[in-house]
This record gives structure tokens, C-alpha cells and sequence, in this order.
């Protein structure tokens, strides 16, 4: 789907144009100016001061209902475009996890606005990729079932939460059926999800009184066991104070808990579970904000939904760090396999310029770092400064960026578009069980290495 035809006034087809994107504040935001999205909102101009109180979650770059952007002189950025945006282009500052949730494919949901538009407000998939800005924590998909098989038999209080039944299920699945795997794994978070609340509140104090004395100083054996373990447990206790008496604090027996670097992206496609923890990052989707969620939240929660739809696949998502594109490594492409979007992310280092390419859609851009110029053949000139957000009609000509020399550091910009590499993702579909070597080893086996991506930090 291309939006060539804007209708906006000719005089400005060719050029790029200021936008004022919508900000959120959701209450799992970084407050104050420590949180990224503050700043980018101040600089935009769409706040006039920030609020060392309030939290800035999300700063919105798009043509969803829920937050429109805007040119300078008002006009929406649909009106400018002709049409929406197929995705929605995101900043976020996560200063407490997000709840437990997944995204529903375009068949669930179009059921889901359909029987509930309240609570789901519009018909469209979310698939999503996250860019990491600073050292970023999450939460996404299953573990191996040999590693919760594991986990059940170390952690009582984990194992009275699920039922006799499907425990069973996940220690007598077979080691290379994976249908077995999978049907053990959905009973499991069934059991887990339906366990009743007296049952999980009781068992998660158990727990933290437990794992709280483990992390101690004064635990004879502070170190025996191994360190993706004492990862795990300090992330419950992490989320366990963030949402008191709160089951889903348990996720991380059953989600893996990863971290990944600046510069490292992963995809989340429909039906897949996660939950983001900390850090911020870039996040670019398809143009929807359907969440069907189910813990680590106040908002509404949908079990029995988030129940049915998962995969329930196992192993986290893929980890790239993006591929040089355009003959030049200071151009890094994102691309996931759906049509809708990809991101790059250009880098102009100080006493350097670099031409931004040509294309045949219309796109968005925001500078992440540092601060410099750009320059076109038609004479227009912008200044780069973090937060500044611009709109590229399609078939502009290319921009210039330069940096002074005298510059401490590089400008760095984030341009999101609809996806022109669908036949050269550099981030899949998760579709087959994946780990890495160092994520836990059971048995003393080694774990299947992902043959095309990087390793991620796993816990």
C-alpha cells in the first residue's frame, strides 16, 4: 500500500516538513526529565515545560485516531498524506514493566473490535519491532519447556500455582515432539492464568520470603546456584515491588528475560507474549493499538483471549543490530518480515555529511542524538536537534546531513517508512523453538544456536 498522491499544497510536496507528534503518559513512564520522551516532547513543542512528576511514556509519530500527529500550521498529518499511515512510529520511556500481553493477528482482531470496541479500538494486527536507545530489558516469548520443567521442580510455590494435570503434561512431553511441547505449554499458562487468587497470593509471599533470604548476604551459599537463575529470581522480587501481590510477578519462570544494547532490535509478531521491563527504546507497528493483556497491570485484563491466541512457541525473538544499507555503513536498516514498516537509523559522525536516500514513499523521521544540519538541492535548510520530528513526502529529494567538526559527538536520526526490503528482512518470524549457548544448558546439554542472529543476553 503506497500513498504517492498527497494532497497537500504543491508548494510543499517536495519539502520536508516540522510535525508535532501526540505524547502519552502512561503510568509506567520515566518521570521528569529523565525520561527521553520528555525531553523529544519539549524540544517538539508540543509541552512548554515538564512536569518532574508526571510520566512520559510515549511519544506518538503517526495517523492513529488515538494520537494524530500534526504539521505546524494544524493540519493533520493524514490530511498532509492523503491517506493514514500503514504504521505507527513510537519513542518509549519504560520506568516500570508494561503488563504481560500480546497482540492479536488481523482475523482475532477484527472479532476483538467487533464484540468489544471499547476495550479494542480498531480492526488491525499489531505486529511490532523495538530499536533499543539505551541498555533495554524485556520479557518475550516462552522458555524451552525443558527449562520451566526445571524451574516447576525447583520452585514449590511456582508449582502449587499449577495444576497436577499439567504439570504432568510438562514433564512426560517428549523431547522432540514438538506438539507435545506446545500442548504442555498452553496448559501450563492455562493452569497458571486460571489459578485462583488466594492460591497465587499466598504462594508468591512464600516465594519472595524465600528468595529474598536466597539473595542475602547472610544465605550460607549466596552463589550456588548459577547466575542466569539469581537473574531470574531478582527480576520476580524486581516485579513483585512494582505490583504487589500480583501473580504475573512469577512471568520470569515462563518468559524469557532478556537484555539487549543500544543498536539491537527484536521483532514481536501477533500471538506472541511479552512484556517490556525497562530502558527506552524505538518501536515501529502496524497501525493499531490493540493489547490484549493478562498481569503486571491495572488496566483490563483479557485471560481467556490471551490464553487461546498464543503460538505457543518456544525461545525468545531474533536479535539483530541492523545490516548497512544504501553502499554505507552509517545507513542500518531494520526490516521485519511484514509490508507495513522498517525502520534505519542514520549516523553522521562530526566533520562529516551523508546523504540521506531517495524514496518512493512518504516517510517519518526523529533525531535520537546529537545535533547538526541538513541541507537539500532546493535550498531548504533544517536543524537537527533531538526530538525534532519531520515529515518526508514521498519522492523528495534527498537530504543532506552535516555535522561541524567542532561537534562532540555524531547526529543520530530514526526515519520509519513502509517496509521496501519485505525480500531482505533482517529480523523473522519466530517459528521454530531457538535459544543460545549460555541461556541454560539442562542436563549439561548445549542450546541450538539461532544460525543467522546475534546472541541476546538471556536470563
Amino acid at each position: 500500500m503506497s500513498f504517492t498522491g498527497a494532497t497537500y499544497s504543491a508548494g510543499s510536496q517536495k519539502s520536508v516538513l516540522p510535525i508535532r507528534p501526540a505524547l502519552q503518559d502512561y503510568a509506567w513512564g520515566i518521570r521528569g526529565l529523565d525520561s527521553r520522551v520528555a525531553r523529544y516532547a519539549l524540544e517538539s513543542g508540543i509541552i512548554d515545560e515538564v512536569d518532574p512528576d508526571r510520566p512520559y511514556a510515549e511519544l506518538w509519530i503517526g495517523t492513529h485516531e488515538k494520537g494524530h500527529s500534526a504539521l505546524l500550521d494544524g493540519t493533520t498529518l493524514e490530511q498532509a498524506l492523503g491517506g493514514p499511515l500503514p504504521f505507527l512510529f513510537k519513542v518509549l520511556s519504560c520506568g516500570k514493566t508494561l503488563s504481560i500481553q500480546a497482540h492479536p493477528d488481523k482475523d482475532l482482531a477484527k472479532r476483538l473490535h467487533r464484540d468489544n470496541p471499547a476495550e479494542y479500538g480498531d480492526p488491525n494486527h499489531k505486529p511490532e519491532m523495538a530499536i533499543a536507545l539505551t541498555p533495554f530489558e524485556a520479557m518475550c516469548g516462552f522458555r524451552r519447556i525443558e527449562e520451566i520443567s526445571a524451574l516447576l521442580r525447583k520452585h514449590p510455590e511456582f508449582a502449587a500455582c499449577i495444576s497436577d494435570e499439567a504439570k504432568l503434561k510438562v514433564f512426560m512431553c517428549g523431547l522432540r515432539d514438538e506438539e507435545s511441547k506446545r500442548d504442555a505449554l498452553q496448559a501450563l499458562f492455562s493452569s497458571f492464568m486460571s489459578c485462583t487468587h488466594d492460591v497465587t497470593s499466598m504462594n508468591l509471599k512464600l516465594l519472595l520470603k524465600r528468595l529474598q533470604a536466597e539473595q542475602s548476604q547472610n544465605h550460607p551459599h549466596p552463589h550456588e546456584d548459577p547466575p542466569w537463575e539469581r537473574k531470574c529470581a531478582r527480576a520476580i522480587l524486581r516485579l513483585a515491588q512494582q505490583f504487589p501481590n500480583d501473580a504475573g510477578a512469577m512471568a520470569p519462570f515462563f518468559l524469557n528475560y532478556l537484555l539487549i544494547a543500544p543498536g539491537e532490535s527484536f521483532f514481536m509478531a501477533p500471538n506472541e507474549p511479552h512484556a517490556y521491563v525497562a530502558g527506552e527504546i524505538i518501536e515501529c507497528m502496524a497501525c493499531s493499538d490493540n493489547v490484549v493483556r493478562a498481569g503486571l497491570t491495572p488496566k483490563f485484563k483479557d485471560v481467556p483471549n490471551l490464553v487461546k491466541m498464543l503460538t505457543y512457541s518456544m525461545g525468545g525473538p531474533s536479535i539483530s543490530a541492523g545490516t548497512p544499507t544504501y553502499d554505507d555503513d552509517r545507513i542500518m536498516r531494520y526490516t521485519p518480515p511484514v509490508p507495513e514498516f522498517e525502520v534505519m537509523i542514520l549516523t553522521c559522525n562530526p566533520g562529516e555529511r551523508l546523504v540521506m536516500p531517495a524514496l518512493s514513499v512518504p516517510a517519518v523521521l526523529i533525531v535520537i542524538e546529537g545535533s547538526g544540519s541538513t541541507d537539500s538541492e532546493h535550498g531548504q535548510r533544517l536543524v537537527m536537534r533531538p526530538g525534532r520530528t519531520y515529515y518526508i513526502p514521498s519522492g523528495c529529494c534527498p537530504l543532506v546531513l552535516s555535522v561541524h567538526q567542532s561537534k562532540h559527538g555524531p547526529l543520530k536520526i530514526a526515519l520509519a517508512h513502509e517496509n521496501l526490503h519485505m525480500e531482505d528482512p533482517t529480523l523473522e518470524n519466530r517459528n521454530q523453538s531457538v535459544s543460545w549457548p549460555g541461556e541454560f544448558a539442562v542436563n549439561g546439554s548445549p542450546a541450538p544456536v539461532s544460525p543467522r542472529h546475534a546472541r541476546p543476553t538471556l536470563s
